[in-house]
């Protein structure tokens, strides 16, 4: 079976359609089933001692990736060979990747922000970022707006396709599953350091391709800047407290030629982070349309390689 026309029937679909929702509404998504999993384990094991803690920790992330690749292991096996089998796996595969939702949230940022009407904007971007929306100006709104769409282009989108062509449903199914222990488990403070290490490591790993693809499909897809994007994201992506997320951040970066990253408030706490591509300006309103621009471009370009390794 081909796992690439399997990605390429779920990113049509989910281009189509997003996550419709009257389906949110009747049955919820994957991810919010997998997030139920992990509450209820995270609040039955994550006590006691700090080896205790990562012992259950490392316990939770193998029972809830076991939880969402077995299933996905015998759906595939019943698929049909042919055309068939490529669509209903594309059908399956659909709610694991946020293609058009990721360009809508980012949207709903840039409309409020171009009007000049910052409260909305803050709004907005408080959907898709963890920093305190009220401490952000202009730049920053437009800031946040364009490192959550370069850095979950790689892992809302990159990754789970990546994974789904490495190894089909499977792979797109347990990517998704580590992805959403990251984001609930995976913090560095008190409650979760041991809990979360094993899915805050693992996550790195399944992201450590996916993110450079990323890097590289932005840098593509500025044709006229590629060497530029290339050398700000290979010089600045180490500097960032990611090991993956400063790829696709940087290379937004060099591609758009503005900074980002940089300090930034997290409730009370202020997050001194190193400058990505410093020396360029402050991205404004206008740039957060640049950036879905260079968005669709970089997307369409990962599809016409499914394609290719599709027909290849």
């Amino acid at each position: 079976m081909s796992f690439a026309a399997m990605m390429l029937a779920g990113l049509a679909l989910d281009l189509l359609l997003g996550w419709p929702d009257r389906l949110y509404a009747r049955i919820g998504h994957p991810v919010t089933w997998l997030g139920r999993l992990i509450a209820a384990l995270e609040g039955r094991f994550n006590s006691g001692t700090h080896s205790m803690r990562l012992r259950m920790g490392a316990l939770t992330t193998l029972i809830t990736i076991a939880a969402a690749t077995l299933p996905a292991l015998t759906l595939q096996a019943m698929l049909p060979d042919g055309p068939l089998g490529w669509l209903i796996g594309g059908l399956l595969a659909w709610p694991l990747i946020a293609l058009r939702s990721m360009h809508d949230h980012v949207a709903a940022v840039a409309a409020p922000l171009v009007s000049g009407d910052l409260d909305s904007a803050r709004r907005a971007v408080a959907m898709i970022v963890g920093r305190d929306p009220a401490t952000l100006d202009t730049a920053g709104v437009a800031r946040a707006g364009v490192e959550s769409l370069a850095e979950n282009t790689g892992d809302g989108i990159v990754a789970p396709v990546f994974w789904g062509v490495v190894a089909g449903l499977p792979g797109i199914a347990a990517y998704k599953a580590i992805n959403t222990l990251d984001s609930m488990i995976g913090h560095r403070n008190d409650r979760y350091e041991a809990f979360g290490k094993a899915a805050a490591r693992l996550d790195d790993l399944a992201n450590l391709i996916p993110a450079r693809l990323t890097g590289l499909l932005f840098a593509l897809a500025t044709p006229r800047h590629t060497l530029r994007t290339l050398r700000i994201m290979t010089r600045d992506a180490r500097h960032h407290r990611s090991p993956n997320a400063g790829w696709p951040e940087a290379a937004m970066a060099g591609a758009l030629g503005i900074r980002l990253s940089g300090p930034r408030t997290y409730g009370t706490h202020v997050s001194n982070e190193p400058w990505l591509n410093p020396g360029a300006p402050d991205p404004q309103a206008d740039d957060l349309h640049r950036a879905l621009s260079l968005y669709a471009r970089a997307m369409t370009l990962m599809a016409l390689a499914l394609l290719g390794l599709w027909l290849v």
